[in-house]
């Protein structure tokens, strides 16, 4: 069952850095801000630890928010994020407003399934590495999918998986896609580890000794 993300948010007056730093200091919260949705953008804070505990569940960066600012409840999506350099405390959040007639952009993550029974690791000892782990999709709200799923099972060894073939849900498109063959990344690939020799490497260096 999806779970639905509820953030309380409170008018921040006083903008700078100044003030970004007492906030996060004296009253452990965040500087934010909410933008788009055809308003002005509005300058809020966020409790620091009730972001960073929601930051822990994947489906937070790619699902529909609510914040609830004065009484009222606004839907956004995190558009980007900054963390402290070196300590593991966040910075700022940018959330844009989300109206359910607009398209939305939001990178999802990208699931490997059937990466333990695929016959190109399980029987031939390939491994899948991961040349992407999420992908940028566009498309109404109420489409937006919480995560792509990749079947491994019927790729071969030293095969790839680019954006072209992921299967997508209903109404959900890559918008990568539209510029060209050239944008159509590879995702994930099956390969033996280094150092070991595929199948048909091998095939072929006996046909040679023969």
């Amino acid at each position: 069952m999806s779970q639905d993300f509820v953030l309380t948010a409170f008018p921040r007056d006083d903008q700078g850095r100044g003030a970004s730093r007492r906030l996060r200091r004296e009253e452990r919260k965040i500087p934010a801000i909410i933008y788009g949705g055809h308003k002005d953008a509005t300058p809020i804070s966020i409790w620091h630890n009730d972001l960073k505990k929601a930051l822990e569940n994947e489906a937070f960066y790619s699902r529909v928010l609510t914040i609830e600012l004065n009484g009222e409840k606004e839907s956004v999506i995190l558009k980007d994020l900054q963390r402290h350099p070196y300590k593991p405390l966040l910075s700022h959040a940018d959330f844009q407003r989300v109206n359910k007639d607009e398209e939305i952009f939001v990178h999802v993550p990208l699931h490997l399934v059937n990466e333990e029974t695929a016959p190109a690791i399980k029987t031939f000892g390939g491994v899948a590495f991961r040349l992407m782990t999420q992908v940028e999709v566009a498309c109404l709200p109420e489409n937006l999918p919480e995560f792509i799923e990749i079947d491994l099972f019927d790729v071969e060894m030293d095969g790839i998986v680019h954006m072209s073939e992921l299967k997508l849900p209903e109404g959900v498109r890559i918008p990568a896609l539209q510029h060209g063959a050239e944008h159509d990344q590879a995702i994930v690939t099956i390969n033996k580890p280094k150092g070991v020799k595929s199948d048909t490497v091998e095939d072929e260096e006996e046909g040679e000794d023969k």
